[in-house]
């Protein structure tokens, strides 16, 4: 398939785009406290993300936002980072995609959650414009669950861009008077 050729919008598994992808945590990825940097963690969380969203949607796509990201403990040098990236809901051009975090010592195979992370990505054509992503096939519970707890978040952030839109027009409306 070519950039210009359209793309199918048949419905796609959850499964169809998951990601399980590990990473060894080096030297080189250590902050000053010598814990794994942040940013390191959020580069490969997008990575993941991104991957999803582009097996979904079969085409380039963008970050839209990182709508939250929870540092749940930190990620030590030697350890082995998991990040398991789903889709969780789909819009019209846009798909949020779960990140999970799970750090394992490679020595004594404890495991631990670390974080979690939702993005938004947006699906883009070959003149780079967001364009329609595929429904999205909801296989078991946990896809059921998540998708939910997907919409509601989708909710949260169009009622909150939608109270910023009003404050700024407030504002102006209020610099004008």
């Amino acid at each position: 398939m070519t950039p210009s050729e359209p793309r199918s919008l048949d419905p796609k598994p959850v499964s169809a785009s998951r990601v399980v992808m590990p990473q060894r945590m080096l030297p080189s990825d250590a902050n000053p406290a010598g814990n794994v940097h942040g940013g390191v963690i959020l580069k490969y969380i997008d990575t993941a993300g991104g991957i999803v969203a582009i097996r979904h949607a079969r085409s380039a796509v963008v970050t839209a936002s990182i709508d939250r990201m929870d540092f749940l403990k930190p990620a030590y040098i030697g350890e082995v980072v998991t990040f398991l990236a789903s889709i969780n809901l789909v819009g019209a051009t846009s798909m949020e995609v779960g990140v999970r975090v799970e750090c394992e010592n490679p020595i004594t195979g404890e495991t631990r959650h670390a974080g979690s992370a939702y993005l938004t990505y947006v699906a883009l054509d070959a003149d780079r414009r967001p364009h329609a992503v595929p429904p999205l096939v909801l296989e078991n519970e946990d896809d059921r669950r998540r998708n939910r707890e997907a919409a509601a978040r989708r909710e949260a952030r169009l009622h909150e861009r939608r109270r910023e839109r009003d404050s700024q027009r407030q504002g102006q409306s209020e610099k004008t008077d």
